[in-house]
């Protein structure tokens, strides 16, 4: 069910007015969330020396946990849109609706927000209009700026946005400078002023509430990023990389702030970022089949055989075939419409990728090809109709570039063109979403994550699985025999529920020849679903453990992973349906005290309903797997 309403409110609560009126009584507005819990407030003020300075700040709970922080936009060969501004007219609106995504972590999503949209108007020279949305969700606060179609100018370039977040206390951050960098631990005091600041932006506050800055919507701007920003004590701003060109009309991506009493709570809410990113842009989505993958980065195409045989047994979508198999892909004279491996790949001819594209089609997997962004930016329109001929199901972009408006709008452009020969596309390296996989649901999944090819710690695992959750599916590219990781399997079985990936890449260094058939934890990963009905966040703390349930029809998978010591939690199944009787199969740590054997576990299979408590006893370095069916 959908419902929007758009409501005129008395004047005490802000309506649509004069700019006289305005002039003379409006220099401040506030929205406040459904529930009650978010506030987030607009101000235009004077100062001894400066008049109209624009600022926002946020309330949650009763306490302020932005301070005032300015806004503002500077620009190039233009006066700076950062002051002399007064408000010319404020509207309000409400919207609570309910939607379906085409997939994700929710069967549903409900967009319930309150929303100021103030216009201001630049009394300096040029009499420059923008307006300025404010929402308030139970889950957070979003602005963003858009500028409409005016006579003083028509197209601008913003070099640098002024969006401060300013905060009461010296808050404790998880800081990394890369997408698929290690976190770090920092007081704000302490942060580099010479460095930028992946999103979502996480800390925590002396009271113990949790704050997230994160990004909406990018689509055709360029990245933000937060850095220090000098002008206050424990305050970060927004920094871009790079400048962006628009012509008006025009609307920034949303700026969010998300605020809750604990990491877990602020994953539960994530879908915050779906909510503030368009709908989807496409009437048919039928095509788009998420699903499980093994990559062959043998290149040969008895390999690629085997994956697809192993497909039926461990429960497998995809087919991924690996960098190399048209050349090597650091160079620009390799040639992605052929079929010609690299001297370190295997002797893969064009005749044996049309066989095993043909023979995964008659097993019903699907496949997936590995080509290097700098062959997709040259080559993208003859590649796309070549591979629908050959039956290709998607594509995955290596190395994407990232940052600039022009590589956002590449990149999203690149997934569009996708959609038009109905294939999926998995993005990998620095690239981080933005909520947009709504709008171009094609988009399954990306990487912009510490994952395991990276050979990540069990406390990075755990630090990972809070942090880089916020913002979207992420491709932990999970292995399962590599030797270097030094986790157990249980806790590698939960990485599969507890990080949120439509395309899930389960084997990422393994290969079939290491797989008998018969192994008991297949079951599992044959069962495992991709895209859910439901997700709970049980419990856990950054870095240390974490909790999550999830739901496909009337089938619940439970990933708890671990680090730091070993640890003792207790799960209740209180989220299952009162009254029923369920089987679940659980996968412990065979070694608790130190996992010494990290490739065993011990399975248990036992009645539970949703009076059941089922108790994990994990390694330092393990983890506990669930699979609940209802018994009958």
């Amino acid at each position: 069910m959908r419902l929007r309403m758009i409501v005129v409110l008395p004047l005490l609560f802000g309506t649509s007015f004069s700019l006289a009126e305005a002039a003379a009584t409006q220099t401040e507005a506030t929205v406040v969330s459904p529930n009650g819990a978010f506030s987030v407030r607009f101000s235009v003020t004077d100062t001894d020396s400066v008049s109209g300075l624009m600022s926002w700040s946020v309330d949650y709970k009763g306490k302020r946990i932005v301070l005032e922080s300015r806004l503002g936009f500077i620009l190039q060969d233009a006066p700076a849109l950062d002051r002399g501004f007064e408000i010319v007219e404020i509207e309000r609106d409400r919207h609570d609706s309910v939607w379906k995504p085409v997939y994700g972590e929710r069967a549903e999503i409900r967009d319930h927000y309150n929303e100021i949209q103030v216009t201001v108007r630049d009394g300096q020279a040029q009499s420059r209009v923008l307006t300025l949305c404010f929402r308030a969700y139970d889950q957070g606060v979003a602005y963003r700026a858009t500028f409409p179609k005016q006579k003083a100018f028509k197209e601008m370039t913003i070099l640098s946005e002024e969006t401060e977040f300013r905060f009461a206390g010296d808050h404790v951050a998880w800081t990394t400078r890369s997408a698929q960098g290690k976190y770090e631990k920092h007081a704000l005091s302490k942060l580099n002023p010479r460095y930028e600041y992946e999103r979502p932006f996480v800390m925590r506050a002396g009271d113990g509430t949790y704050l997230a800055i994160l990004e909406a919507g990018l689509i055709d701007y360029a990245r933000m990023r937060v850095g220090v920003d000098k002008r206050a004590s424990h305050a970060v701003v927004s920094r871009l990389s790079g400048p962006v060109i628009i012509k008006m009309p025009c609307s920034t991506p949303w700026r969010v702030v998300m605020a809750a009493s604990s990491p877990c709570e602020l994953l539960q809410r994530n879908d915050i970022l779906l909510n503030l990113s368009p709908p989807c842009v496409f009437a048919d989505t039928s095509w788009i089949k998420p699903g499980k993958q093994m990559r062959d980065v043998t290149i040969t195409k008895a390999n690629s055989k085997a994956i697809v045989d192993f497909a039926s047994i461990g429960g497998l979508d995809y087919l991924e075939i690996d960098a190399g198999w048209y050349g090597d892909e650091r160079t620009d004279t390799s040639d992605a419409t052929t079929v010609t491996p690299s001297r370190s790949r295997g002797g893969f001819t064009e005749q044996d990728l049309h066989d095993v594209i043909a023979y995964a089609k008659s097993k019903r997997v699907g496949v997936i090809l590995y080509v290097n962004r700098r062959h997709l930016e040259r080559q993208l329109d003859q590649l796309l109709p070549l591979y629908q001929k050959w039956g290709v199901s998607g594509l995955k972009f290596g190395f994407v570039q990232v940052g600039a408006q022009k590589w956002t709008a590449w990149l999203h452009n690149a997934v569009r063109k996708c959609a038009d020969y109905h294939m999926v596309v998995d993005a990998h390296d620095e690239y981080r979403p933005t909520g947009t996989e709504r709008a171009y649901p094609n988009f399954l999944t990306a990487e912009g994550i510490r994952g395991n090819e990276a050979k990540p710690t069990p406390k990075q695992d755990l630090e990972t699985a809070f942090l880089r959750s916020l913002c979207g599916p992420a491709d932990f590219t999970m292995c399962w025999h590599a030797a270097s990781l030094k986790m157990s399997w249980p806790h590698q079985m939960a990485a599969s529920v507890v990080y949120y990936s439509p395309l899930q890449t389960l084997y990422w260094y393994d290969q079939p020849n290491q797989f008998t058939g018969d192994e008991p934890y297949l079951a599992f990963f044959r069962a495992l679903a991709t895209v859910w009905d439901e997700k709970v966040v049980i419990g856990g703390e950054i870095g240390e453990f974490i909790t999550v349930a999830r739901r496909k029809g009337d089938s619940w998978f439970v990933g708890t992973m671990n680090a730091v010591k070993r640890r003792q939690v207790d799960i209740s199944l209180s989220f299952l349906e009162p009254g029923k009787t369920y089987t679940a199969t659980v996968y412990n740590d065979t070694d608790p005290r130190g996992a010494t054997n990290l490739k065993s576990m011990d399975i248990v299979t036992v009645t539970a309903t949703s009076k059941t408590v089922i108790h994990a006893d994990m390694a330092n370095n393990g983890g506990q797997a669930i699979h609940i069916v209802p018994a009958e």
